[in-house]
């Protein structure tokens, strides 16, 4: 599994603007709708969104991540795979959303709208909502990602991206199953999908075109992906997303 590390860029080079094959140009519906899940095991109002996230993973439209947040923990269970790395990403969500409090569970939609994450009706039509949205409404960021010769690259190139933005690696687990003794879902077993290990900044976005890269090796002891987010400054709204799966 992958240890939470810091990172430095091992290198970032401009790169000339240039289309991406396999991607569509400026379509809206061009790139995945990314859905963030924050849960915790020691939650038991959160499984039923768990499951739900589950479904949302197999889709191909959707890259859905799960943060397990740990403010939770004192209650009979600390769950294994919370971190307070992202108990952070959700109070910053949580200001920029202008939202009064913290919650789980909480589905945040392209980094700028956010509802129950038990509620699937609403959350679906967050995602409709965003895939049929065109021009201004959804700007569009395309971008690749790799591994190869011990690298782990991504390519973006800007069709209309509004402002600067930073570039976050996020590696996931694509399922853990865990029988939880304590707590609120004591002698239950949960399934959770799409686990974040580990969340990082490796680099900035401001047009046209870029190649970033970094070391794959702590990323790569993932077992299931990494997703590459292009979003907004100051946990804006999600512009760009792809994801490259872990062999």
């Amino acid at each position: 599994m992958i240890t939470r590390r810091s990172f430095t860029l091992a290198a970032v080079a401009g790169a000339a603007a240039a289309a991406i094959p396999g991607i569509p140009g400026a379509a809206a519906a061009s790139r995945p709708v990314v859905v963030e899940l924050f849960t915790s095991q020691g939650c038991s109002s959160c499984p039923p969104a768990d499951a739900y996230l589950g479904r949302l993973a197999a889709r191909e439209d959707v890259i859905a991540l799960a943060y397990h947040v740990d403010y939770w923990d004192y209650i009979g269970w600390a769950d294994p795979f919370a971190d307070a790395t992202y108990t952070t990403r959700q109070r910053a969500y949580r200001d920029a959303l202008g939202n009064r409090t913290l919650y789980t569970p909480q589905m945040i939609v392209d980094g700028e709208a956010d509802a129950v994450g038990s509620d699937s009706r609403a959350v679906d039509a967050l995602i409709r909502e965003h895939l049929e949205a065109a021009g201004d409404a959804r700007p569009v960021v395309r971008v690749e990602a790799s591994l190869s010769r011990g690298e782990l690259h991504a390519q973006i190139h800007d069709t209309g991206m509004p402002g600067p933005a930073d570039v976050l690696a996020v590696a996931y687990d694509t399922h853990h199953r865990t029988e939880i003794r304590r707590g609120e879902n004591g002698g239950v077993t949960l399934d959770n999908f799409n686990v974040v290990r580990a969340i990082r900044k490796i680099g900035e976005f401001h047009g046209p075109g870029r190649t970033l890269s970094v070391p794959a090796k702590p990323w790569t002891q993932v077992e299931g992906g990494i997703a590459i987010l292009v979003q907004g400054a100051e946990h804006g709204p999600i512009w760009g997303a792809t994801k490259v799966l872990v062999a």
